[in-house]
């Protein structure tokens, strides 16, 4: 069963079907979740409707929740394969780029100039409006001030007298004046017959130029107050706000719908509020807060398109209206007016001022928008050739790299153009030239390396494996390169049972040449300690101590090895086999385990330490210069007498020069470590000094080779 499992999902994966992300998961195990309710949910419907009715709401969630998740995977994976290729992502940048802001701005365009076109429309009536009753106003001073005058002079106008004073235009035929005087409860009118009388509300105290509502039907009313009570003088005129008066006001403009607001009494749960914000529908007009309106009529035609672009413009105003009979203080009403035209109505309106001008200026602005329109489709034009040569550049690269991949890296990129693509391309062929020299070069470092490996293993072959321990004395010794291999040496030989030899050294320089120079110093040392050679026990000049006296080898104690013979005949060997620049520092002691002596010479090696039970110290520095650099040299020794618990301690610079912001290791941090850990195992004191190196070092690089001696009497 899990061989099957794997091979399935095996399939889906090459198929590219099987689940990558955790929306996917989340949207795979919400609608198994949900498909599980669903059947739950009809499983139990007959046994218990209340279970089924309670999983109602889960399924809703999880059916929501599984389509949300699913869309964002499916929008993923659409992202994912749509625009993996390049041209993809460039024809979609381009789009995102270049054609959604021009859309974007016709866009913008054409909503303002709807707006534009729409709210002029709705001025052209409002301000018609306003200029009727600022003329019926004008007119109505007129007349207030011929009353007035024929007050002074003691003459009582009545309604004759009033209709003589009315103006002689056409428009004041369809209007009617009232005029008040004092308390006069039944005013003087005059007017077309048949027209409904009103009355002077109290609140009509000083001029008014307004819409009014009055028995139903709307006015456009002017009052002029002159005097105070009680001997005031009002005189309103009024003109009916009709379909006819609409129709002669925008003559030609369009459709007019006036909408007057229906009393607050007769919509349910409204209350009587003046509120803002009309908001026009085909059939229905409402306000924001609820208030219903009621078509009081429609005006005017709408005019033949006189284009295919010539598209119907609707747009609404707001219409203040005085309720003329309200007694309380908030008798302003909104209403509305309904506008209903075409653009060419509007255009031609607008520049109606420039006459043929006009004309000139429609063919200026199509020619415009036609330029506009090439520019567009030139810079689409331009820009598919643009993705078009960048993404043939791209798919060149990519097979290029297919090449690479399949270690062809003699497949090169066929040049056509200059440009920056071209220049990538070229790049592209320069990087395949150069990895095929990279690639013959790596083969010459893996052979390099895999000759230094060899070297490292031959190397580390000829450091001491099993240690001589003799009874008096025990050795340790570590060495850890800096590079592969090491230019550092040290050896113990035992010459022996009861003496033993100690070596320490280094190499000038690093890498292979100080190491073929090391193993060469050990094989020469190892060959002239236990070989019979005369000169080894020719006399030698000694220092002793606690007082110096030359002595010959001949009358001092027997003895193998001298030290000092050996570094003289090393010397003269490296001198004469090794170039000129070539040298080491050697230090060879010899041990003797019956009288717990130490003689010892120094061809220009770091002084060894000598550390006592007591936590004293010394220096070993009986010595002359380094090995192999000059010929003809002798080297003075020393011998030391040694005590249980006395430890020495010989190393190479790769111990105490290592430097860090706060300056090198130094023999004296050395010192106290091994003073401070003496009586731990050599192997212990090694691990704890090796340590405080490496942190010394901390993140930088070894700078040379580490080697440290131990040996402790006992």
């Amino acid at each position: 069963m899990r061989l099957i499992s794997l091979e399935f999902e095996s399939k889906l994966r090459e198929k590219g079907l099987w689940p990558q992300t955790w929306v996917t998961w989340a949207a795979l195990y919400a609608l198994a979740l949900d498909l599980l309710l669903v059947a739950v949910q009809w499983l139990t419907r007959g046994v218990s409707p209340a279970t089924s009715a309670s999983l109602g709401g889960w399924v809703t969630f999880l059916s929501g929740l599984a389509i949300v998740l699913l869309a964002l995977a499916a929008f993923r994976w659409l992202r994912a394969k749509l625009l993996w290729r390049l041209r993809n992502r460039l024809i979609v940048t381009y789009v995102f780029i270049g054609v959604i802001p021009v859309f974007l701005l016709v866009t913008i365009s054409l909503i303002t100039l709807y707006l534009f076109a729409g709210q002029f429309a709705s001025f052209v009536v409002t301000s018609e409006i306003a200029s009727r009753l600022r003329s019926m106003g004008a007119s109505n001073r007129a007349i207030a001030k011929q009353i007035v005058n024929r007050y002074s002079q003691g003459q009582t106008p009545n309604g004759e007298t009033i209709a003589g004073m009315r103006p002689q235009h056409r428009e004041w035929a369809r209007r009617q004046v009232c005029v008040w005087y004092g308390n006069q409860s039944q005013p003087n009118c005059t007017g077309p017959k048949g027209a409904e009388a009103f009355t002077a509300p109290a609140f009509v105290t000083d001029n008014f130029r307004e819409i009014v509502r009055d028995h139903d039907a709307l006015y456009l009313r002017t009052a002029t107050v002159i005097g105070a009570e009680p001997e005031s003088l009002r005189v309103i005129s009024s003109e009916r706000l009709d379909k006819a008066l609409v129709e002669e006001i925008a003559a030609g403009l369009g459709e007019i719908t006036l909408l007057q607001p229906k009393p607050a009494a007769a919509i349910p749960g409204v209350e009587d509020k003046n509120k803002q914000g009309i908001l026009i529908s085909s059939g229905r007009t409402v306000s924001e807060d609820g208030r219903e309106f009621e078509p009081t009529f429609i005006a005017g035609t709408l005019p033949a398109a006189s284009s295919a672009v010539d598209r119907e413009i609707i747009f609404g105003a707001q219409l203040l209206i005085v309720d003329w009979a309200s007694t309380t203080a908030e008798r302003q009403r909104t209403g509305a007016l309904g506008v209903h035209t075409r653009p060419s109505v509007l255009y031609a309106r607008l520049f109606a001022a420039l006459g043929n001008y006009a004309e000139v200026l429609e063919y200026i602005l199509r020619f415009i928008a036609i330029l506009f329109a090439i520019v567009v489709l030139l810079a689409l034009i331009v820009g598919w050739k643009l993705t078009r040569s960048i993404t043939s550049a791209v798919d060149q690269l990519y097979q290029a790299t297919k090449h690479v991949n399949r270690a062809d890296f003699s497949h090169r990129i066929t040049v056509r153009s200059n440009d920056q693509l071209a220049t990538l391309a070229n790049s592209f062929n320069s990087m395949t030239t150069s990895i095929e020299k990279l690639v013959q070069e790596q083969k010459e470092k893996q052979r390099l390396e895999s000759e230094l490996a060899i070297a490292q293993e031959v190397q580390a072959q000829l450091y001491p494996k099993l240690i001589t321990q003799l009874e008096g004395l025990e050795v340790h010794g570590f060495c850890r390169p800096a590079r592969t291999v090491s230019g550092d040496y040290y050896d113990f030989l035992g010459l022996n049972s009861d003496k033993l030899l100690l070596a320490v050294g280094d190499i000038s320089g690093k890498g292979i040449s100080a190491a073929l120079m090391m193993a060469t110093i050990h094989s020469a040392v190892r060959a002239y300690s236990i070989e019979d050679i005369a000169v080894l026990r020719e006399p030698v000049a000694i220092a002793v101590a606690g007082g110096t006296e030359l002595e010959l080898a001949s009358e001092a104690r027997e003895r193998e090895v001298s030290p000092a013979a050996l570094l003289t005949l090393l010397n003269h060997q490296l001198y004469e086999s090794t170039p000129a620049a070539k040298y080491a520092t050697l230090f060879l002691g010899i041990y003797d385990g019956a009288t717990r002596r130490l003689t010892y010479a120094n061809g220009g090696h770091l002084p060894p330490i000598l550390i006592s039970e007591d936590g004293s110290s010394r220096l070993l520095d009986c010595g002359g210069t380094v090995v192999g650099l000059f010929d003809n040299l002798s080297f003075p020794e020393e011998t030391v007498q040694l005590h249980p618990g006395d430890l020495l301690v010989a190393y190479s610079d790769g111990v105490t020069e290592p430097e860090n912001d706060y300056g090198e290791f130094g023999e004296e941090r050395l010192i106290q470590l091994v003073r401070s850990n003496r009586q731990l195992p050599l192997e212990r004191i090694t691990e704890v000094v090796t340590a405080a190196v490496e942190d010394w070092i901390g993140d930088n690089e070894q700078p040379d080779d580490v080697t440290l001696v131990l040996a402790r009497a006992r």
